[in-house]
């Protein structure tokens, strides 16, 4: 998990991220202008900064200049394609553009970690074991035969770890369509992962809603 700065002036906004980062197990800072911002980035160098580009003293554009190396996940109102191509110009490791999906950002988040910090392709929890990259999983050192969509299922549910998604949400995030009606689909695919890896414990049925995985 890593320390990570939230630059955003919108008090709301910036604590309900912040919320969402420390649910899946990161530690976060916040700050509400670039001034206050630039002052952590060289205090504390954070390993990852979500920043927002219309800021008090100082913008996101000009504030990334100074995070030399520190991965940087534009958060912003400006969707405008020149402004887009300015931030990935300057630096930034990605550009969301607000409103925005709290999974989607999470996604990101851990996309961006995983590719900077080589520790975060594995994750542990009980006796189980789950290497990202190589999308392999085993218990007890014995790897577990899963789908393609049963192994995208289970990594959507660990990277939004402490959250409730519904199954329409999991059908747009691990099946990539917007549906509406029957959503047996991930309730099947649910059954064979607690079947397979035997965690019931851990993916929380959550009702008429959707499902949690619990950390």
């Amino acid at each position: 998990m890593a320390n990570i700065l939230v630059v955003e002036d919108e008090f709301d906004i910036n604590r309900l991220i912040c919320k969402n980062l420390t649910l899946i197990g990161h530690k976060c800072k916040s700050a509400y202008d670039g001034i206050e911002a630039l002052k952590i980035i060289n205090d504390e160098k954070p390993e990852l900064i979500i920043l927002d580009v219309m800021l008090p003293g100082l913008t996101g554009f000009e504030l990334i200049e100074y995070a030399g190396n520190i991965p940087v996940i534009f958060v912003t109102a400006r969707a405008g394609l020149e402004d887009k191509l300015k931030g990935l110009r300057l630096g930034a490791d990605d550009y969301i553009v607000k409103p925005f999906e709290m999974q989607e950002l999470l996604a990101r988040v851990s996309t961006v970690l995983r590719r900077v910090k080589r520790e975060n392709t594995v994750f542990s929890f009980d006796d189980i074991t789950i290497d990202f990259d190589k999308r392999f999983v085993c218990r007890d050192g014995v790897e577990i035969k899963l789908t393609p969509k049963e192994y995208d299922l289970l990594e959507t549910l660990i990277l939004n770890r402490n959250i409730a998604l519904t199954r329409d949400r999991l059908l747009n995030l691990v099946w990539n369509i917007d549906f509406e009606g029957d959503t047996r689909t991930v309730d099947i695919h649910i059954q064979q992962l607690r079947k397979k890896l035997g965690i019931k414990n851990r993916i929380v049925s959550l009702y008429k809603i959707g499902y949690r995985f619990e950390l």
